[in-house]
């Protein structure tokens, strides 16, 4: 029986991967179990695991901009410990990536084949990590770029305009970048799915959902389906919300590798979405306050 670790385990990612795998043999350590910055406790974690699935990150995006130091030491050098301690034992690493990695500046989906180019300092961080384990895995290394995750577990957008509705009467969402949202439930599914599939090439693989929206047409959605009135959500632009970190027009993936490995496709991300929105996690935060409470 495959023996599985997942690092990063008790973050939103993790903590779905883990569920994927329950019943069989699966060690999930979490960040104070496992702080993938130390090299010496990398290899030791790594030991006796024959695929590793790599969670743990640096995630604050805008944070980025003021550490990009520390954010490379998660996204870059701490890859780097993951992908040798893996070359050491013959484990094979599924490393979840970003993309960030990518400029965005295209109208169409970017395939795996894109020229990198980040725009930001979370971007460069997640590129280095892809690095390491191009360089140091090219025969066991699986790269797996996903964007715009939400979940049960943890802060992310669609949790956070749940919230706003009980606040505010109207919310003002960015309606000038594009993307595909991702339930981190279908995700965790083909990270598996990948991790079993004994014959799937090494190398760079998209995984997001199908189809594509704007923020503010994900927020309407997530309004719509939660049985809120959509016409709360008013759109707005990206200049308007002036962040640290520059952030790509379009975050949209193409999947040609995916679908050539002949691993499932996830489904459309309104799909998913409204799956998602019936988990408790989401209709606790409607149920609290279907309406905004009156101003003080």
């Amino acid at each position: 029986m495959t023996r599985w670790l997942v690092t990063g385990g008790g973050g939103a990612l993790g903590r779905e991967v883990r569920a994927r795998l329950a019943g069989g043999r699966v060690t999930a350590l979490d960040r104070a179990r496992l702080d993938i910055t130390d090299p010496r406790a990398v290899r030791a974690a790594v030991a006796g695991h024959d695929v590793v699935v790599n969670c743990a990150a640096w995630t604050d995006v805008d944070g980025a901009e003021r550490a990009e130091a520390a954010a490379t030491a998660v996204n870059g050098t701490g890859v780097r410990h993951l992908a040798l301690a893996c070359r050491r034992t013959g484990a094979r690493l599924l490393h979840v990536s970003s993309d960030y990695v990518l400029p965005g500046t295209g109208t169409e989906p970017s395939p795996e084949s894109a020229p990198t180019g980040p725009l930001n300092a979370y971007g460069r961080s997640k590129l280095a990590g892809e690095r390491a384990v191009a360089e140091l895995l090219p025969d066991t290394g699986y790269i797996v770029r996903t964007a715009w995750l939400y979940g049960e577990h943890g802060p992310n957008f669609v949790s956070t305009v749940l919230a706003l509705a009980a606040r505010r009467d109207t919310v003002d969402v960015v309606d000038d970048q594009y993307g595909q949202p991702t339930w981190t439930h279908d995700l965790a599914g083909l990270l598996v799915a990948l991790g079993r599939a004994g014959g799937a090439a090494p190398g760079v693989y998209h995984a997001t959902a199908a189809g594509r929206t704007t923020w503010y047409g994900l927020a309407r959605a997530a309004y719509e389906l939660s049985g809120l009135d959509p016409d709360r959500v008013r759109p707005t632009t990206s200049a308007a919300f002036a962040r640290p970190a520059r952030r790509p027009a379009s975050s949209v993936l193409g999947h040609a590798r995916r679908a050539a490995a002949g691993l499932p496709g996830l489904p459309h991300w309104r799909t998913s979405l409204a799956e998602a929105l019936r988990r408790p996690a989401f209709t606790a935060l409607v149920s609290r306050d279907a309406v905004p409470r009156p101003a003080p």
